[in-house]
């Protein structure tokens, strides 16, 4: 359990000790690489176009540019996050953050495509180090529920932080530097982490250990490398027999995963966490917001920019006063959990995600933007409210010598949500776009198949077209991918109401930590 001599200091009213001005301003440090992580999700999208005419890519090569990073982070988190628990939390980010420095520094410099793979590849690894590390260290830190509430919320601020800065940094950097420049950003802020970490954080771990199991960690990485893998693969591919067996093969590897869990006595990952009705709960809602969530900005970010013909950097600018709503909404929810059971804030926080997905329904091919600034933002919010809560009710159930291992569950939940959502609801997108593009008049066969791919490849048939072809073509393709959005988001928030249901029955008259 967490040693008095290295915590905060005892309460002098017996409850639970209260963090001091040195667990806060570590707070401050722990927050950075969430900010970091964020802004990198965002900002290599727009590094792509500046990357691609520098190195010439294979369509192949950019796919794994962009997707190798989750493909190891993916992998490597629950096993980071044990590791972490047995040689200590503190030193596993030092050595993390030093790690995602140099690969920064490699991608930034990178001279051909395979150098930037590979360096993303070593950021994907040294990313799956952080996001357990910084949270499993708060809970060992602030362990009053209150303060502990406060704490998580800073840093789930921290995700919509980000990614509100995302655009704008990236926007700014691309247009003055080098596209390296979006990864040398990484430097400084691994450099701070480096030098206030040892000064700030205590060293957290779990007392007793035991010994780590080379089984597990390769039955977790056979398990979760081909899911993640054959998802993805879906998404961009459609249904095929290469994902699908990937995707098989994953979960056959996570049976014989849990299986040897229940049979270890110190298990890579405690499998019986998920006999905890409020942990099982939480990591299930928060699989299923990112779920919807990822697949909200694919789709919302197109419309923005190929329907309503909005610039990148105006589109990051219209999803700025959402996420700054989701940074105040973490808050809120720190207050409101005081007043109302873990259950009915989760479940007003999902209802207010199902209103925004049911209000893009409502978005038009034309003039729709302030539709979607609100929709995003009553997203937002609700997503602001629920994580706070389901983070800390993931904290809270598994105890403090276990908080790398559920950290990990929790972040973990996250990717595969994330490439979950991209994949299927992608799909339905993709396909009820190419169902509803009817054939146009004087526009080529080639350039209907081009059209048929996707939005963006519409856009580029209809430059090759005299103005009459290409406006009817532009018309058609984007009322298909709006019909396709509507649907897309209908489904959306049947999962989330799902979701919402789910919570409410399960979690009826559970008081939440700072309750």
């Amino acid at each position: 359990m967490h040693a008095a001599p290295t915590g905060p200091e005892t309460s002098a009213h017996g409850g639970p000790p209260k963090a001091g001005p040195r667990e806060w301003a570590a707070l401050a440090v722990l927050t950075l690489p969430v900010v970091l992580i964020s802004v990198d999700m965002t900002v290599l999208g727009f590094a792509v176009p500046h990357l691609s005419e520098d190195l010439a890519p294979t369509a192949g090569q950019l796919l794994w540019i962009i997707d190798v990073y989750s493909f190891v982070l993916a992998g490597l988190l629950i096993t980071m996050g044990t590791l972490g628990d047995r040689i200590g939390r503190r030193r596993l980010l030092l050595i993390g953050s030093a790690g995602f420095g140099a690969a920064s520094l490699i991608a930034a410099n990178a001279p051909t495509a395979e150098v930037l793979i590979a360096a993303r590849a070593l950021l994907g690894l040294a990313g799956a180090t952080l996001m357990p590390s910084t949270l499993s260290l708060i809970r060992n830190m602030f362990l009053d529920p209150r303060q502990r509430l406060f704490a998580i919320a800073t840093w789930a601020s921290g995700f919509s932080g980000g990614a509100a800065l995302g655009p704008i940094v990236g926007g700014w950097l691309l247009e003055h530097f080098h596209w390296g420049s979006v990864f040398l950003i990484n430097l400084p802020v691994m450099v701070l982490i480096l030098v206030a970490a040892p000064l700030l954080v205590r060293e957290s771990r779990n007392p007793h250990p035991g010994r780590l199991d080379p089984a597990s960690v390769a039955l977790s990485l056979g398990a979760m490398l081909p899911a993640v893998y054959g998802v993805k693969k879906l998404a961009e591919e459609g249904l095929a027999i290469v994902p699908v067996v990937a995707i098989a093969a994953g979960l056959l590897l996570g049976a014989v995963f849990v299986r040897r869990q229940l049979r270890l006595k110190d298990p890579l990952l405690d499998v019986r966490l998920f006999a905890i009705r409020e942990f099982t709960v939480a990591v299930a809602t928060n699989l299923m917001i990112v779920f919807a969530m990822v697949a909200s900005l694919f789709f919302i970010t197109q419309y923005l920019q190929l329907v309503l013909g909005i610039s990148p950097l105006y589109a990051g600018f219209a999803l700025v006063p959402g996420l700054v709503l989701s940074v105040a909404a973490s808050f809120v929810a720190v207050g409101v959990a005081r007043r109302l059971s873990l259950g009915s804030v989760i479940v007003i926080g999902l209802a207010l995600i199902a209103a925004g997905f049911l209000a893009v329904t409502l978005a038009p091919t034309e003039g729709g933007l302030w539709l979607i600034v609100g929709a995003f933002a009553l997203l937002n919010v609700g997503i602001g409210l629920t994580e706070t809560l389901t983070n800390d009710a993931i904290l809270t159930a598994a105890p403090p010598e276990r908080a790398g291992a559920a950290s990990a569950i929790s972040e973990t939940a996250y990717e595969l949500g994330g490439a979950l959502g991209v994949a299927l609801l992608g799909s339905v997108l993709t396909a009820t776009y190419r169902i509803r593009l009817d054939e146009v008049e004087d526009v080529p066969a080639a350039a209907m198949d081009a059209a048929r791919e996707t939005l963006g490849g519409a856009v580029t048939a209809a430059e090759g077209l005299p103005s009459p072809a290409a406006g009817a073509l532009l018309d058609a393709a984007r009322a298909a991918f709006t019909d396709g959005m509507h649907l897309t988001s209908a489904i959306a928030a049947a999962i989330i109401v799902i979701a919402a249901v789910q919570a409410g029955v399960l979690l009826r008259g559970r008081r939440n930590g700072a309750g």
